[in-house]
Formats: structure tokens, sequence, C-alpha cells
């Protein structure tokens, strides 16, 4: 059964083939089944869901990885932190081939009612930037959409940077698709991305993933004060223990993050 092998393999914390080889006709649903088998186990053990992540929300990125749809998981007390004066050290200790998403992250102060923009806006407490760690227990970062969705969306860590309230940034609908980011590891520039990719605001990713819940029989709806992650502003890049990574902003008031891996 497909929920007791992901329950193993994360328990063993090994790499495996995806599953879309060793279960041939694997769909994105099924996947999804077995992330919320998994899920269930966690809870069980004292995990304690926090919020969701949107995955593969930057059309930019789905050629190179043929993965063509948003994807999202959940965030855990266990995966997720806030940084402390806008730096952090992550340990990646338990993560497989692990790679560094800048990204928009969401406060929600109550469930939202509807997808669209305004409706969404009500519903944000605030906004910060953060950085998620994202994991491919598929060697090589080689897989399909199902073994994503089964894979809790590949949710690895999530860095919480310093959240600035909705209500005093009465342009954020505006200005969302035009924050740009820079990722530099040890001080040099290797990516640049925004808000734009990430299905063309990360407010609309918000929505997208609205949707997505309420299309999916068996998942819980988003509820007040989840933190969403909206996805990846620039390409996923691998990161190692002793590299410190960065970022910077522009576009929102949004200070960027110092990453040290150990």
């Amino acid at each position: 059964m497909l929920a007791e092998e992901l329950i193993a393999l994360y328990d063993a914390g090994s790499e495996t083939r995806p599953f879309t080889q060793t279960h041939p006709g694997l769909t994105p649903a099924a996947g999804y089944e077995a992330a919320a088998a998994l899920h269930r186990h966690r809870v069980a053990r004292g995990w304690k869901p926090v919020g969701r992540k949107i995955g593969f929300t930057n059309r930019t990125i789905w050629p190179r990885y043929g993965v063509y749809e948003p994807i999202w998981g959940t965030v855990y007390d266990r995966t997720m932190s806030f940084a402390e004066a806008d730096r952090a050290v992550i340990p990646l200790d338990g993560l497989l081939n692990p790679r560094i998403e800048p990204e928009i992250c969401f406060r929600l102060r109550s469930a939202p009612r509807a997808s669209d923009p305004q409706a969404l806006l009500e519903a944000i407490d605030w906004v910060a930037h953060s950085i998620e760690i994202v994991q491919s227990r598929y060697p090589g970062w080689k897989f399909e959409l199902a073994d994503c969705t089964a894979a809790n969306g590949l949710h690895g860590r999530l860095l919480v940077g310093t959240p600035h309230p909705v209500r005093g940034l009465p342009q954020l609908a505006a200005a969302l698709p035009s924050v740009s980011v820079e990722l530099l590891k040890e001080g040099a520039l290797v990516d640049r991305g925004v808000g734009a990719n990430v299905l063309d605001s990360p407010l609309l990713a918000l929505g997208h993933l609205v949707a997505a819940l309420a299309s999916q029989p068996g998942a819980a709806p988003l509820a007040a004060g989840e933190i969403i992650s909206t996805g990846t502003l620039t390409d996923a890049h691998p990161v190692q223990p002793g590299e410190r990574w960065s970022t910077r902003l522009q576009g929102l008031p949004l200070p960027g993050l110092t990453v040290r891996f150990e």
C-alpha cells in the first residue's frame, strides 16, 4: 500500500525510486491521499500543522522539472521557524537533496471566503518574506506530478521573516506582481525573480490554493492562523551545510533574510 510505503520512507529518511515507477498509473489525487495518511501519522506522533506551502507556482521552472501545475503540502511546527533579526541557522539533517527557495508568505486572520483578490486580502493578517527548503526523496530531482503530491509537496523547512501587517500596505495587491528578489550565496548573486512568476502574483497563488482545496475531497480548507508560503520566485538551488545564503527584496517593505546551513 502506497501510504504505508510513504510513512516508512519518511520514518527511515531514505531515498526511493519515484512512486510513479513502482506504482504504475499513480494519479496526483492518489498521491494526495497517501500524503494525507502521512499527515495523520505525524499528527498522531505530536506534530502540529501550522500552515501550507504551495509548490510549482513558478511557471518559469515547469519545463525544468516536468511538472506543469501547482501542488501543496502541510507545514508543521517542527518544520517552520521564525528568523531572529532576519537571520537564522537551519540544520539540514534529515533532508534529502535540499534546495533553497525565496518566497512570499501570508498569515491568515480568517478563513478566505472566496478565491478572488479582495476576499483574499480581507482574510490576510500579515505578509512576510520567507525561505522554503524543499527536498526530493527521489534521486536527481526526477519525478512526476503524482510523486510530488505524495511527498507532501516536497516540503522540508520554512523560515519566516519579519511580518508586516496588511493594513499598513494599502497597495499590496498592486505591488505583489512586481516585488523582486535577489538570491545570493556567500554574497554572490545566484538568481533573480519577481512576484509575477508565481501564478502572476503571490496573492493569486493563494487564491489557487483556496480553489484547489475546495476541489479535493477530504482536504481541509484554510483556517484562521495558518501561514501560507506561496511558491518560489526563482528557481530552486541546491544547498549544503556550511553555506551562507541571503536575499534582497525590492517593491515591498520586507527585509531580506540571511541563512546559514549546518
